[in-house]
């Protein structure tokens, strides 16, 4: 009960001052593109996150003081594509007694990607198993990256996409290495750029929330975009996790819909590439990169953010 009476009280300072900022963060709080995390039965949490070959990190509590621990993947994925050795965006989650990880493989601006799973039953040493057969080449309406894992009560489900056709999501067998159905469309922008990616899924109460990025995500030191064209964290939830997302206002996730849950606000530039945990001392938390604008804008300086999830509305708040 003083949980939920001080998320309200946050909620209510959030919606008249602005976002919340994010939990103070200590040790390595960069190298965190496209955060994934999970916490150990011992109580360490671990992060990882897009390049060198999936970059490890750990710490004693969710804000740090964080640490190095070397690659997941360190002679680079099974998979015969361009970028096998540059891992992208990680996804960790604990099934039965077995971590899994999932990975992209892919080139910048290109459709020959694949989504690929390590495993392991401690986090700190993987065994790669390649491509989970969720694969995308030119001419395809999606592409095959940024993929996660989710379990909606009865299957396994892989959201994954970006640009194109923007957001699919596919069944997964279990164990979930491999898919076992064709992909269905559940989110997509029709106009401009199609800038959506990053999906990740997540439960509360009796929805299914759809959490992804909208925007330009990288370069920022190089091509800033016009204000607000940079990435965010918006949402769409449903109660089937296959599809059927509408944002707070009720428009269709597959026709522009999206609510925004962060976005840039005082110091904090471009949000996203986000998840959420279920952490057992916080209750929900939303996990992301951005980029700290007083110490510059460039990929490598993205830090690792941390705000609380309050549901109580219905729909996800930081603060």
């Amino acid at each position: 009960m003083r949980y939920s009476i001080f998320a309200s009280l946050l909620s209510a300072v959030t919606t008249v001052y602005g976002y919340a900022n994010p939990m103070a963060c200590t040790g390595i709080c960069t190298n965190a593109h496209d955060p994934a995390l999970i916490r150990h039965k011992d109580g360490t949490y671990w992060r990882f996150s897009t390049g060198g070959k999936i970059a490890m990190h750990s710490a004693p509590a969710i804000t740090g003081p964080w640490t190095y621990k070397g690659a997941a993947i360190p002679s680079g994925s099974k998979i015969n594509l361009a970028g096998r050795n540059d891992l992208w965006a990680p996804d960790v989650t604990l099934v039965g007694s077995t971590y899994y990880l999932y990975y992209t493989v892919s080139s910048f601006g290109s459709q020959n990607s694949a989504i690929g799973v390590a495993t392991s039953t401690n986090l700190k040493t993987w065994t790669d198993h390649g491509s989970t057969g969720i694969t995308s080449s030119a001419g395809k309406n999606f592409n095959a990256i940024d993929g996660a894992l989710y379990w909606d009560g009865s299957k396994f489900v892989m959201s994954y996409g970006s640009f194109w056709n923007d957001i699919f999501a596919v069944n997964m067998a279990n164990p979930p290495l491999k898919s076992t159905s064709g992909a269905a469309n559940i989110a997509f922008k029709p106009s401009g750029t199609h800038a959506q990616e990053g999906p990740f899924i997540a439960k509360n109460g009796n929805y299914h929330y759809l959490f992804f990025s909208a925007g330009q995500c990288c370069g920022f030191d190089k091509n800033r975009p016009a204000r607000g064209q940079e990435y965010k964290i918006q949402v769409c939830r449903s109660k089937s996790a296959t599809g059927g997302f509408v944002d707070k206002a009720g428009k269709s996730c597959t026709n522009g819909g999206g609510t925004t849950v962060l976005e840039s606000h005082g110091y904090v530039y471009g949000p996203g590439g986000q998840g959420v945990y279920y952490d057992p001392k916080l209750g929900p938390v939303l996990y992301y990169h951005y980029v700290d604008t007083r110490v510059g804008y460039a990929d490598g300086m993205k830090r690792f953010g941390i705000n609380r999830l309050n549901f109580s509305s219905g729909w996800p708040v930081v603060v």
